[in-house]
């Protein structure tokens, strides 16, 4: 029995700037359940607005993605119904910084999903405890490091339990010794079989975690495959470039 795909995109197109700047310009991609993909490529490559294009953070102008089997580029679509399945991790945490890091965990899943301060506050814990950070619960954002609020920032998005986790460059707004902490955090859930689209340019964690990795380019996917393959074996010119500047 063949599964549908979590997450297939068809044509995806993004112009900018009346056409003049084609960010995107004819993605296809699926992604089926459990699978970890990482998206990488120069600067300006597309990748970022790939990503937030998947929970219409930006609004494609063409092509199509269907999460679930639902098309949430039909405008008559509630994209928010989808987007509280998807988990998004920024380069930048967005922890609203009044609030201790407990309450920034429970303020949605009591809101969005209705659960209990109880039930919404057991869930947190268990994730902070999971991140080794559960003595930080009564904490506020500006009490922590870099390394720990992208961690919190993780752990919030899995206090929905999504279908998905999309990250942003999670890593590289922070200093280069608070990277292996969240790296690792992102490794643990996908041993786990935690679906996950991950823009980045941590060459290690796409090697060794992914399942899939996308090489991208003015806005077009130039060579796709297992990370054996892809890196050890680049097919295209531009990748075997991009690969020999920065590994």
């Amino acid at each position: 029995m063949i599964t549908e795909p979590l997450i297939q995109v068809e044509g995806l197109q993004k112009h900018f700037n009346s056409g003049d700047i084609k960010a995107l310009d004819g993605i296809d991609m699926k992604i089926c359940r459990g699978d970890v993909t990482a998206i990488i490529g120069p600067s300006g490559s597309g990748k970022s607005t790939f990503l937030r294009c998947l929970n219409l953070l930006e609004i494609p102008t063409g092509g199509r993605i269907l999460f679930e089997g639902v098309d949430i580029t039909d405008p008559k679509v509630n994209i928010n119904v989808h987007r509280q399945k998807m988990g998004m991790v920024f380069q930048h945490f967005n922890l609203f910084p009044h609030m201790t890091i407990l309450k920034n965990m429970t303020l949605a899943p009591m809101k969005l999903l209705k659960r209990s301060k109880e039930e919404a506050e057991q869930k947190a814990m268990e994730l902070l405890n999971r991140v080794g950070l559960a003595d930080r619960a009564a904490a506020y954002p500006n009490q922590l490091s870099g390394g720990q609020k992208q961690r919190i920032a993780i752990v919030r998005a899995l206090c929905m339990d999504p279908d998905v986790m999309l990250f942003d460059e999670p890593t590289s707004a922070l200093d280069p010794e608070m990277v292996g902490e969240v790296l690792d955090v992102m490794k643990q859930l996908a041993a786990q079989g935690t679906t996950m689209v991950v823009v980045t340019h941590e060459m290690g964690f796409a090697r060794e975690a992914a399942s899939h990795v996308v090489f991208m380019d003015s806005g077009k996917i130039v060579e796709e495959g297992d990370p054996g393959s892809l890196f050890d074996h680049p097919k295209s010119e531009r990748l075997q470039a991009f690969l020999a500047k920065i590994l």
